[in-house]
């Protein structure tokens, strides 16, 4: 993909592949009073980058190549949000924007697009789906709000489809690569929003009870198809109580698997200590430990 790919340097701006759209070069540290200005300088390091005499590392890169340091860059930036600083967060959704940037750049050398099509992209989108916002539609109330994007993209999806092909299903637009967690989530949310939900908290937990009394059938039978059947149905059950009680199952998981590993950590400092490895102890001298640390994290200790 390099060989498609022609920068020309001019002091202070980049012409990319002879298309004649050039961008500002380095602004010397100077804020712009215009908030997201400064996204052009970023746009111009990293063609100056992709250049010839650029990066050879970035020269070699595709977009198949770059696909593992998107999913890194998005947890890490998930993960400055649950344990991390301002200052983190920051840095985290800076090294997340290079990763759009660098997209998009290289879909400029294929001549598909430019970050200018991106950003103006999802400019126009949010435009049109805020129409309570930007025109004289009206919407007082979040799930008002929902209900109305949902429509407008539904409408939109079906003028891009055709007259003559049929109306998208309520859950084409879900991806498939997401968390299952949040995945599930985006379901069941989507389901919900024209109709197919319980109608309280209630119905959800008395589903996890129901699918919990599966679960042991499927065990008792001993059928491991059966088993991952039902867990599954009790999984897909507990997400939709999260949602019901307006929380992320996905989030919700996190928290708990980071305090798990959190206490989990204490045990083998304190058996360390001792002079032992969790491997020679006893599962209720690491249960005693368990309960310490818990009693500590929730004391502040």
């Amino acid at each position: 993909m390099a060989s498609a790919r022609e920068h020309v340097y001019h002091g202070d701006r980049f012409q990319f592949n002879g298309t004649g759209s050039d961008y500002p070069g380095a602004m010397n540290g100077k804020e712009s009073a215009q908030p997201g200005a400064t996204l052009a300088e970023l746009v111009a390091i990293m063609h100056r980058l992709l250049a010839p005499g650029g990066c050879p590392w970035d020269r070699e890169q595709t977009l198949a190549s770059l696909r593992p340091f998107l999913v890194e860059e998005t947890f890490e930036v998930l993960e400055a949000l649950e344990t991390g600083t301002p200052a983190q967060h920051c840095e985290e959704l800076g090294d997340l924007l290079m990763q759009i940037v660098f997209q998009a750049a290289l879909r400029e050398g294929e001549g598909a697009f430019t970050i200018d099509d991106v950003v103006r992209g999802i400019a126009d989108k949010l435009v049109r789906r805020h129409p309570h916002v930007f025109a004289d539609a009206t919407a007082d109330s979040p799930d008002e709000v929902l209900v109305q994007w949902e429509e407008i993209k539904r409408r939109e999806k079906a003028e891009a489809a055709g007259s003559g092909a049929p109306p998208p299903r309520t859950l084409a637009g879900v991806p498939l690569s997401l968390p299952a967690l949040s995945r599930a989530h985006q379901v069941s949310a989507k389901a919900a929003r024209v109709g197919f939900d319980w109608p309280d908290a209630q119905g959800c937990r008395d589903k996890i009870a129901e699918e919990l009394g599966e679960v042991d059938r499927a065990i008792a039978s001993g059928d491991r198809a059966a088993i991952e059947h039902e867990i599954g149905d009790l999984l897909f059950a507990a997400v939709s109580l999260a949602r019901k009680l307006g929380l992320d199952a996905e989030a919700a998981l996190r928290a708990c698997t980071r305090r798990f590993a959190d206490r989990f950590g204490f045990i083998e400092d304190r058996l360390r200590e001792r002079g032992k490895a969790p491997s020679e102890s006893t599962l209720e001298e690491m249960d005693a430990l368990w309960n310490e640390a818990k009693g500590s994290r929730e004391t502040g200790a």
